[in-house]
Protein backbone atom coordinates (compact mmCIF):
# COMPACT_ATOMS: atom_id res chain seq x y z
CA UNK A 1 0.00 0.00 0.00
CA UNK A 2 1.43 3.72 -0.85
CA UNK A 3 1.97 6.03 1.61
CA UNK A 4 -1.19 7.86 -0.46
CA UNK A 5 -3.22 5.25 -0.80
CA UNK A 6 -2.62 4.31 3.26
CA UNK A 7 -3.78 8.18 3.46
CA UNK A 8 -7.02 7.76 1.78
CA UNK A 9 -8.13 5.08 3.83
CA UNK A 10 -7.54 6.80 6.52
CA UNK A 11 -9.46 9.59 5.41
CA UNK A 12 -12.67 7.05 4.85
CA UNK A 13 -11.90 5.22 8.24
CA UNK A 14 -12.20 8.03 10.63
CA UNK A 15 -10.66 10.87 12.02
CA UNK A 16 -9.03 9.74 15.12
CA UNK A 17 -5.44 8.05 15.33
CA UNK A 18 -5.04 4.92 17.88
CA UNK A 19 -2.17 4.87 20.61
CA UNK A 20 1.02 3.64 19.06
CA UNK A 21 0.44 4.64 15.29
CA UNK A 22 2.91 6.73 13.81
CA UNK A 23 2.41 10.15 12.31
CA UNK A 24 4.05 13.31 10.73
CA UNK A 25 4.09 16.82 12.59
CA UNK A 26 5.03 19.77 9.90
CA UNK A 27 5.68 23.24 9.80
CA UNK A 28 5.45 25.32 6.99
CA UNK A 29 7.34 27.89 6.67
CA UNK A 30 6.47 31.50 7.55
CA UNK A 31 4.77 33.57 4.32
CA UNK A 32 4.65 30.28 2.55
CA UNK A 33 2.85 26.94 1.79
CA UNK A 34 6.13 25.28 1.57
CA UNK A 35 6.99 22.77 4.29
CA UNK A 36 10.27 22.83 5.85
CA UNK A 37 9.91 21.14 9.26
CA UNK A 38 8.69 17.11 9.78
CA UNK A 39 8.87 15.60 12.74
CA UNK A 40 7.73 11.37 12.82
CA UNK A 41 5.56 10.95 15.96
CA UNK A 42 4.21 8.28 17.82
CA UNK A 43 0.29 8.60 18.83
CA UNK A 44 0.27 8.25 22.90
CA UNK A 45 -3.86 9.63 23.11
CA UNK A 46 -6.21 11.18 20.27
CA UNK A 47 -9.51 12.46 21.67
CA UNK A 48 -11.55 15.13 20.65
CA UNK A 49 -10.42 17.37 22.96
CA UNK A 50 -6.28 16.33 23.25
CA UNK A 51 -3.87 14.95 20.30
CA UNK A 52 -0.46 14.26 22.27
CA UNK A 53 2.37 12.34 20.57
CA UNK A 54 5.81 11.30 21.52
CA UNK A 55 8.88 11.92 19.41
CA UNK A 56 11.54 9.27 20.68
CA UNK A 57 15.53 10.14 20.90
CA UNK A 58 16.86 9.51 17.75
CA UNK A 59 14.17 9.77 15.04
CA UNK A 60 14.86 10.92 12.18
CA UNK A 61 13.10 14.49 11.05
CA UNK A 62 13.91 17.12 8.30
CA UNK A 63 14.38 20.78 9.57
CA UNK A 64 16.00 23.94 7.60
CA UNK A 65 19.29 25.02 7.91
CA UNK A 66 20.75 28.36 5.70
CA UNK A 67 21.38 27.56 1.84
CA UNK A 68 25.28 27.57 2.51
CA UNK A 69 25.10 24.65 6.02
CA UNK A 70 24.81 27.58 8.53
CA UNK A 71 22.56 26.00 11.35
CA UNK A 72 19.83 28.56 11.63
CA UNK A 73 20.43 29.39 15.29
CA UNK A 74 24.07 30.03 14.49
CA UNK A 75 23.06 32.92 11.95
CA UNK A 76 23.10 36.33 13.55
CA UNK A 77 19.29 37.73 13.98
CA UNK A 78 19.69 40.49 11.38
CA UNK A 79 20.05 38.57 8.82
CA UNK A 80 18.57 34.83 10.05
CA UNK A 81 14.97 34.90 7.96
CA UNK A 82 16.49 36.83 4.82
CA UNK A 83 19.04 34.46 3.57
CA UNK A 84 18.08 31.70 1.29
CA UNK A 85 17.35 28.30 3.12
CA UNK A 86 17.31 24.23 2.06
CA UNK A 87 16.00 21.58 4.13
CA UNK A 88 17.89 18.53 5.30
CA UNK A 89 17.53 15.70 7.26
CA UNK A 90 18.82 15.22 10.76
CA UNK A 91 18.39 13.01 14.13
CA UNK A 92 16.56 14.67 17.04
CA UNK A 93 19.01 14.61 19.76
CA UNK A 94 18.75 13.95 23.41
CA UNK A 95 16.16 13.30 24.80
CA UNK A 96 12.21 12.23 23.96
CA UNK A 97 9.63 14.92 23.67
CA UNK A 98 5.91 14.65 24.43
CA UNK A 99 3.83 17.40 22.48
CA UNK A 100 0.10 18.15 23.85
CA UNK A 101 -2.35 20.17 21.36
CA UNK A 102 -5.16 21.08 22.43
CA UNK A 103 -8.44 21.13 20.03
CA UNK A 104 -8.33 25.11 17.99
CA UNK A 105 -5.53 26.38 20.25
CA UNK A 106 -3.21 28.55 18.94
CA UNK A 107 -0.49 26.63 20.83
CA UNK A 108 1.13 23.15 21.78
CA UNK A 109 2.56 22.51 25.34
CA UNK A 110 6.11 20.34 25.10
CA UNK A 111 7.74 18.07 27.80
CA UNK A 112 10.97 17.77 28.13
CA UNK A 113 13.21 15.59 30.51
CA UNK A 114 16.69 15.53 31.51
CA UNK A 115 18.29 11.92 31.40
CA UNK A 116 17.28 10.07 33.59
CA UNK A 117 13.70 11.15 33.47
CA UNK A 118 14.08 14.33 35.31
CA UNK A 119 11.38 16.28 34.31
CA UNK A 120 12.88 19.85 32.70
CA UNK A 121 10.30 22.29 31.95
CA UNK A 122 6.98 22.52 29.76
CA UNK A 123 7.28 24.90 26.73
CA UNK A 124 4.13 26.64 24.92
CA UNK A 125 5.01 26.75 21.44
CA UNK A 126 3.00 29.59 19.95
CA UNK A 127 1.48 28.16 16.43
CA UNK A 128 -1.42 28.06 14.19
CA UNK A 129 -3.72 25.19 15.81
CA UNK A 130 -3.21 22.19 14.01
CA UNK A 131 -4.87 21.32 10.81
CA UNK A 132 -5.35 17.27 10.82
CA UNK A 133 -4.87 15.38 7.67
CA UNK A 134 -4.75 12.04 7.12
CA UNK A 135 -1.25 11.15 8.02
CA UNK A 136 -0.71 13.51 10.34
CA UNK A 137 -1.08 17.53 11.60
CA UNK A 138 0.18 20.67 10.05
CA UNK A 139 0.62 24.40 11.57
CA UNK A 140 2.75 27.48 11.32
CA UNK A 141 5.35 28.13 13.76
CA UNK A 142 4.83 31.76 15.31
CA UNK A 143 8.64 32.44 16.49
CA UNK A 144 6.95 33.38 20.29
CA UNK A 145 7.07 30.48 23.21
CA UNK A 146 6.57 30.45 26.79
CA UNK A 147 8.86 28.30 28.88
CA UNK A 148 7.07 26.63 32.10
CA UNK A 149 8.89 25.64 35.14
CA UNK A 150 7.99 22.87 37.63
CA UNK A 151 7.61 25.74 40.54
CA UNK A 152 4.81 27.08 38.04
CA UNK A 153 7.21 30.37 37.51
CA UNK A 154 7.47 31.08 33.66
CA UNK A 155 8.98 33.52 31.03
CA UNK A 156 8.69 34.81 27.49
CA UNK A 157 11.20 33.05 24.83
CA UNK A 158 12.38 34.07 22.22
CA UNK A 159 11.04 37.39 21.72
CA UNK A 160 14.07 38.74 19.64
CA UNK A 161 12.95 36.52 17.17
CA UNK A 162 9.51 37.46 16.97
CA UNK A 163 10.73 40.70 16.71
CA UNK A 164 12.65 40.43 13.83
CA UNK A 165 10.24 38.01 12.04
CA UNK A 166 8.11 41.11 12.42
CA UNK A 167 11.07 43.07 10.88
CA UNK A 168 11.62 41.10 8.38
CA UNK A 169 8.06 40.94 6.86
CA UNK A 170 7.15 37.22 8.09
CA UNK A 171 4.53 38.48 10.44
CA UNK A 172 2.45 42.04 9.88
CA UNK A 173 1.27 44.20 12.92
CA UNK A 174 -1.76 42.39 13.13
CA UNK A 175 -1.23 39.51 13.09
CA UNK A 176 1.85 39.66 15.61
CA UNK A 177 -0.90 41.05 18.00
CA UNK A 178 -2.84 37.86 17.58
CA UNK A 179 0.05 36.27 18.14
CA UNK A 180 0.90 38.13 21.43
CA UNK A 181 -2.79 37.92 22.22
CA UNK A 182 -2.70 33.78 22.25
CA UNK A 183 0.47 34.19 24.39
CA UNK A 184 -1.87 36.09 27.23
CA UNK A 185 -4.59 33.57 27.54
CA UNK A 186 -1.90 30.59 27.63
CA UNK A 187 -0.34 32.46 30.46
CA UNK A 188 -3.70 32.31 32.11
CA UNK A 189 -3.82 29.05 31.80
CA UNK A 190 -0.36 28.84 33.15
CA UNK A 191 -1.08 31.17 36.27
CA UNK A 192 -4.50 29.41 36.86
CA UNK A 193 -2.34 25.87 36.39
CA UNK A 194 -5.04 24.88 33.45
CA UNK A 195 -5.05 21.65 31.90
CA UNK A 196 -2.44 20.35 30.37
CA UNK A 197 -0.51 21.49 33.13
CA UNK A 198 -1.79 20.09 36.34
CA UNK A 199 -2.53 16.87 34.43
CA UNK A 200 0.25 14.95 35.85
CA UNK A 201 1.67 14.10 32.28
CA UNK A 202 5.04 15.32 33.91
CA UNK A 203 5.21 11.29 35.05
CA UNK A 204 3.93 9.75 31.87
CA UNK A 205 6.51 7.06 29.95
CA UNK A 206 6.31 6.13 26.54
CA UNK A 207 5.53 1.96 25.98
CA UNK A 208 8.54 0.45 25.59
CA UNK A 209 7.32 -1.82 22.74
CA UNK A 210 7.17 1.14 20.39
CA UNK A 211 9.53 1.22 17.74
CA UNK A 212 10.90 4.93 16.44
CA UNK A 213 8.72 6.09 13.47
CA UNK A 214 10.39 6.25 9.43
CA UNK A 215 10.62 9.78 7.89
CA UNK A 216 8.97 9.04 4.62
CA UNK A 217 10.65 9.92 1.46
CA UNK A 218 7.52 11.75 1.02
CA UNK A 219 7.55 13.73 3.87
CA UNK A 220 6.35 16.99 1.90
CA UNK A 221 3.27 15.25 0.45
CA UNK A 222 0.34 17.39 -0.49
CA UNK A 223 -2.19 16.20 2.63
CA UNK A 224 -5.32 14.53 2.03
CA UNK A 225 -7.64 16.23 3.96
CA UNK A 226 -9.45 14.72 6.88
CA UNK A 227 -10.93 17.75 8.79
Amino acid sequence: MTAETADHTRAAGGTRWRAGEHILWRYRANGSDALHICRPMTVVRDTPDLLAVWMAPGTACVKPELADGTPVHREPLATRYTKPRRTVRSRWFGTGVLKLARTGEPWSVWLFWERGWRFKNWYVNLEEPLRRWAGGVDSEDHFLDIAVYPDRTWEWRDEDEFDQAQRAGLMDAAQAERVRAAGRRAVEAIRAWRSPFGDGWEDWRPDPAWRIPRLPRDWDREPVRIG
